[in-house]
């Protein structure tokens, strides 16, 4: 299985598009066969790059939403305002379309069924889809290793995934998944209602003598502030792995 790889010795590929799945709105899953793919690890991303017929090219990365699988991953692209990228994955891209891309990309923020230890995952927005690709993995490989997930969201229509994420956790009492509604919340809404904070994170995350791994993906400020709390409550910092989202990444 791939472990971490550098761009410049990676080649692009050429991804065909199977499926289509619209997870939230402006939000879009894309599940792509591509041959000669050397398979990846849940984590990873992968650079995409499309051409136009002037041969105008445009490259941006994203992660990578499925389980370790050969020939075959899915990617979750958000439609970026002005994003050109996005808007055309999004929008336009059709079942038998083509396009390149090349990885797969990191081998820092991964995780895989063989990591000892409870797994703590913390998100925001879009930092769900990497996180999604270790929930899946675990699924799939029948890890018993206890998971809690928190994901924060703006809206209820915003979470990415609802769905399946609350089958996931019908199906499996050793997974907790919880819900921060930073902006509105449906009617009889149960779940948090503001923020993600300190506070919030000692009640889902198990206690430091368990020694979580843990793994915290959003928007910078999101990342950084959730990363110090779970240091200041007592997590070990070297268990805390971090991957970060913004203007400066792109579409990502």
């Amino acid at each position: 299985m791939a472990g971490a790889a550098l761009r410049g010795r990676l080649r692009w590929l050429l991804a065909a598009v199977e499926d289509l799945t619209e997870q939230a709105p402006d939000v879009r899953e894309i599940a792509l066969r591509v041959a000669g793919w050397p398979g990846h690890l849940p984590g990873q991303h992968v650079d995409v790059r499309l051409t136009a017929e002037d041969g105008y090219q445009a490259q941006r990365s994203y992660s990578v939403a499925s389980p370790s699988e050969r020939d075959r991953l899915s990617l979750t692209v958000e439609r970026i305002p002005d994003g050109e990228v996005s808007t055309y994955l999004t929008g336009e891209l059709r079942p038998g379309d083509q396009f390149e891309l090349r990885g797969p990309i990191g081998g820092y923020f991964v995780w895989t069924p063989d990591h000892a230890g409870p797994l703590l995952l913390v998100g925001a927005g879009s930092g769900i889809v990497p996180l999604m690709a270790m929930m899946r993995e675990r699924a799939r490989s029948g890890s018993p290793v206890p998971a809690s997930l928190l994901l924060s969201a703006r809206s209820w229509e915003r979470v990415i995934y609802h769905d399946e994420l609350q089958r996931l956790a019908a199906g499996d009492d050793r997974l907790s998944i919880s819900f921060a509604l930073t902006r509105s919340q449906p009617s009889g809404w149960s779940g948090y209602a503001r923020r993600v904070d300190a506070a919030m994170l000692s009640e889902v995350a198990p206690p430091p003598p368990a020694s979580p791994q843990c793994f915290v993906c959003g928007p910078t400020g999101f990342v950084e502030s959730v990363a110090s709390a779970l240091v200041e409550l007592g997590h070990r910092p070297g268990r805390v792995k971090t991957e970060r989202f913004g203007p400066a990444g792109g579409d990502r």
